[in-house]
């Protein structure tokens, strides 16, 4: 399959003060179109910085950056703003809604940034929100809905482009665990069924587990490279969570 994200000898320096700070550390890997990966390691480690240059909010220091055959580090600003508009999903751990904006509104957003015509818009964040399971809930504000719902609109917003990737970071760090679970299935769905390049940031192993592929940093570098054989099914978990009570009450 062929590459959709090319990294090669990628480095990241920040300035703090007079001292050079060496965030990334010349690191080098392929993606492929349809990966589900996780970037995985502590606080510190590089993955966050990582994901703001393979999203096109940041550039490096130095090395390549293929996105699509395409070398981000050729582009300019304008082009790299139609990237993210056009090619990437973004998904961030406190959904990044607007408060007083009704869901479908939220996942409008995009749309009404690269100029497509309101009937249009309205037609495909609907799509989204279906997509998400948020059928009917199109006109609540993001007070009316729970976390794990917030998060689903969210993920609509990233949908509403076709987008060729989804990055998300820390999806499921402001959720509980069976609602992370929710996510996952909601990402494993998409990246199964349509495609979609899955890139997930997570500190979380058991969040790691649904991915298919684990790149795991340590100090600025590439510790590991994991590919997972068997990644744990979301939904099959999600119902063995759903019999759980029914068994229990039988054994009583």
């Amino acid at each position: 399959m062929a590459a959709i994200i090319e990294i090669k000898d990628l480095v990241k320096d920040f300035q703090l003060g007079t001292v050079p700070v060496h965030v990334l550390k010349g690191i080098s890997f392929v993606i492929e179109h349809g990966d589900f990966v996780s970037l995985m390691g502590p606080s510190g480690s590089g993955k966050s910085t990582l994901m703001n240059i393979l999203g096109c909010l940041d550039t490096p220091t130095s090395g390549s950056y293929k996105l699509d055959g395409v070398s981000v580090g050729d582009l300019d600003s304008d082009q790299l703003a139609e990237i993210r508009n056009k090619k990437i999903g973004f998904v961030f751990q406190q959904f990044n809604l607007l408060a007083r904006t009704a869901a479908s509104e939220n996942v409008e957003l995009p749309l009404v940034y690269s100029g497509t015509p309101e009937k249009e818009r309205h037609e495909r964040a609907m799509k989204a929100l279906l997509a998400v399971g948020l059928s009917g809930r199109e006109n609540y504000l993001p007070s009316q809905l729970s976390g794990g719902q917030q998060q689903r609109v969210a993920i609509a917003r990233s949908l509403v482009n076709n987008p060729t990737i989804i990055l998300a970071d820390e999806p499921t760090g402001a959720l509980d665990s069976r609602i992370g679970i929710e996510i996952m299935a909601i990402f494993q769905r998409l990246n199964r069924d349509d495609g979609i390049t899955m890139i997930v940031v997570t500190h979380d192993p058991d969040i790691a587990s649904y991915a298919s592929r684990n790149l795991l940093f340590k100090d600025g570098t590439l510790h590991a490279d994991v590919r997972l054989e068997k990644p744990r099914d979301a939904s099959k978990d999600l119902e063995q969570l759903s019999a759980e009570p029914v068994q229990q009450k039988a054994a009583v």
